[in-house]
């Protein structure tokens, strides 16, 4: 090696490292009815999201940019439709209310939905909200290391110094939006990879959230077209069920931020909790069951069955997964 290799190595940003789970293990069970402090927005158009996708989002510019977002719904301004985007909403070409969320990831756990799904849909957003700290904190790690693993990626070829990552994305962005074939590159299970992947990982992030308090907070009417509820605690007592993630009153705030021909994806491997589940929705009028012979199709649902690591831990240990998916229908009030 001679000099200026050696110059070059020692001026090339460190190869980045995914966070070890072993030190982001906190116990499973939360009460989600508790007092606990949380950061959330009071409308969905007050959410910054530029700190989880600093690619397609812009912060917002000053303290005054929703005190104006809100005076120019209630005077019936033209501009409210692109402020409702969300504040500094950029699209893959920096171009104003582009980008919003439509995946959500409900209990998301250590993210490897998020993580599966993200190369096979480039140009969607997808959020993981989970509700204990320290499984946030690594899987906020884990989406920055794979990240600035795809950045490292898109540097110049023969040079030390970083592309502006940030233009470049946009423009690869736009151009890996298709869905993944044949060829492309294979993951593995924590999503390293050693070639650059559709999305580069910009499109997904996690937050700390009790969705059972705030959902409505983070998403307007009908902004999603997937909620996925993979292995929720079955909260086995009795007297816990009311803590469940399906009820009568949860399913009504999941139809409302689902759009209609939306998908609610559930997955469990305890059958007591499936059942629960099944008979919550079948009562619902704003969902109906979509056919297993419907579902052969979707390229998500193979990542509902193997990717988290809950159904991970279910195959080794040979159990049964029951998967029950509902597609949100039209109001007929509305």
């Amino acid at each position: 090696m001679d000099a200026a290799d050696e110059q070059i190595q020692e001026q090339a940003p460190a190869q980045p490292k995914l966070p070890q789970k072993r030190f982001f293990r906190q116990r499973a069970h939360v009460n989600v009815f508790s007092d606990m402090a949380f950061e959330y927005p009071e409308r969905p158009s007050a959410q910054d999201w530029s700190t989880h996708y600093p690619a397609y989002f812009r912060p917002l510019s000053g303290p005054d940019d929703e005190a104006k977002r809100a005076a120019s719904e209630e005077d019936g301004d033209p501009a409210a439709a692109e402020a409702k985007r969300g504040p500094g909403a950029a699209g893959h070409d920096g171009s104003e209310g582009a980008a919003k969320v439509e995946f959500a990831d409900i209990g998301c756990g250590y993210g490897g939905l998020l993580v599966a799904l993200a190369p096979l849909y480039p140009n969607t957003l997808m959020v993981g909200m989970e509700i204990r700290t320290k499984v946030v904190n690594y899987l906020q790690k884990r989406i920055e290391a794979l990240r600035a693993f795809q950045h490292g990626l898109l540097q110049r070829p023969g040079g030390a110094e970083w592309v502006d990552v940030r233009a470049k994305l946009r423009r690869e962005i736009a151009e890996l939006s298709a869905p993944q074939d044949p060829a492309a590159p294979e993951l593995h299970d924590n999503g390293e990879t050693e070639r650059l992947v559709p999305g580069h990982y910009e499109n997904i992030a996690s937050m700390r959230i009790n969705c059972q308090k705030y959902l409505p907070n983070f998403f307007e009417k009908g902004q999603l077209s997937k909620i996925f509820i993979l292995f929720a605690d079955p909260h086995f007592k009795r007297r816990k069920h009311k803590a469940r993630i399906v009820s009568a009153t949860m399913l009504a705030e999941y139809a409302y931020i689902l759009r209609p021909g939306g998908i609610l994806y559930t997955i469990t491997d305890v059958k007591d909790l499936y059942e629960w589940n099944v008979k919550h929705l079948d009562a619902f009028p704003l969902f109906e069951r979509i056919p297993d012979a419907e579902l052969e199709s979707d390229p998500a649902v193979p990542c509902v069955v193997n990717s988290t690591e809950e159904g991970k831990k279910v195959a080794r240990n040979k159990g049964s997964k029951f998967l029950a998916c509902y597609r949100r229908i039209e109001d007929p009030a509305e």
